[in-house]
């Protein structure tokens, strides 16, 4: 009989029905688990479900009876797969759970700030309607996207749909070729230089790694020549956070928004935490992913994972 533990269940939310595996098995789950309490958590489990929780190689090490570890996250970063490979520990993901809920958020942004919205609501608030003596209020800036230009860095499923939405609003879309080197692949794939200067928003969908860290740094916000608004729903390290702070206050782009930081949450010394009160830059708390239908496709997927494992034929598999 399998043990499954579950180390960081609260990561799903309270309101999201997690099915058990129709294998006979015991179940454990905590709401998190911190570093120090990880192995006597684990100890033996033959199934790992985690979402952030670190499995690094001398945890493993001390995980003898472990097969099997289902990632609540497309992302792997915070397990060692390689480690995992080499002691025979399969590994698997969610995949394809985020390609509405991280898209709906990057407009839900892109229009709030496009539209002013921040800066309207404070305004109404502070009674600048009321004192303005006409129907309208006109003190801060309103853009359509209709007929603006959407760049995209990521040309995966995310930025696909991404894509889609942009067009249904009328906006050009431009994707862009990798940092350094010429594009290739059609009219709508453009060199990455080409993408900064061209863009009215600039919407990262791309991974971290080593050649995508600081993706976007004080030469890159230097070349925007159109002051875009900048969107980040994808990886808090795409963006160096000092050289953004410094292009927002400094009108090189019009505004900005976060919704991933390199450190979550982020410390109280965090860069973006000083422009809290600005109405041009909007910091969300990493749920693009997270809408009620996303979160339940992810606890689907982390069951579906498991029995397929037990039954001899695993998906979804990254080792």
């Amino acid at each position: 009989m399998d043990r499954i533990a579950f180390l960081d269940h609260d990561t799903m939310g309270a309101d999201i029905a997690l099915r058990r595996p129709a294998i006979p098995h015991d179940w454990v789950q905590h709401g998190r688990t911190a570093p120090a309490d990880i192995v006597e958590r684990a100890r033996d489990a033959t199934i790992l479900i985690v979402n952030k929780v670190p499995l690094g190689a001398g945890t493993l090490d001390r995980l003898p009876d472990l097969r099997f570890v289902a990632v609540a996250a497309t992302g792997t970063d915070n397990v060692d797969v390689a480690a995992c490979r080499a002691r025979g520990i399969a590994v698997s993901n969610v995949r394809a759970y985020a390609v509405h809920t991280v898209p709906e958020h990057v407009f839900a942004l892109m229009l709030a700030l496009r539209r002013s919205l921040p800066a309207y609501r404070q305004s109404v608030a502070a009674g600048a309607w009321q004192d303005g003596g006409q129907f309208t209020l006109l003190t801060h800036p309103i853009r359509d996207l209709h007929g603006s230009t959407l760049g995209i860095v990521g040309r995966g499923a995310i930025g696909q749909a991404v894509a889609g939405i942009a067009r249904a609003f009328g906006m050009r879309v431009l994707f862009a070729g990798r940092k350094g080197e010429e594009a290739a692949g059609g009219p709508d794939h453009v060199p990455f230089d080409a993408v900064l200067a061209e863009s009215d928003v600039l919407s990262l969908h791309c991974p971290l790694t080593p050649a995508t860290r600081h993706l976007l740094g004080e030469p890159e916000f230097a070349r925007m020549a159109r002051r875009p608004l900048v969107i980040n729903t994808s990886r808090g390290g795409l963006i160096d956070d000092m050289a953004l702070v410094r292009a927002l206050e400094g009108g090189l782009i019009s505004g900005a928004a976060v919704d991933a930081t390199a450190v979550e949450p982020p410390p109280p010394d965090h860069p973006f935490l000083r422009l809290a009160g600005r109405t041009d830059f909007l910091l969300t708390p990493h749920i693009g992913w997270a809408s009620a239908e996303a979160r339940q496709a992810v606890a689907d997927q982390v069951t579906a994972c498991i029995e397929a494992f037990a039954a001899g034929r695993p998906i979804n598999l990254v080792t």
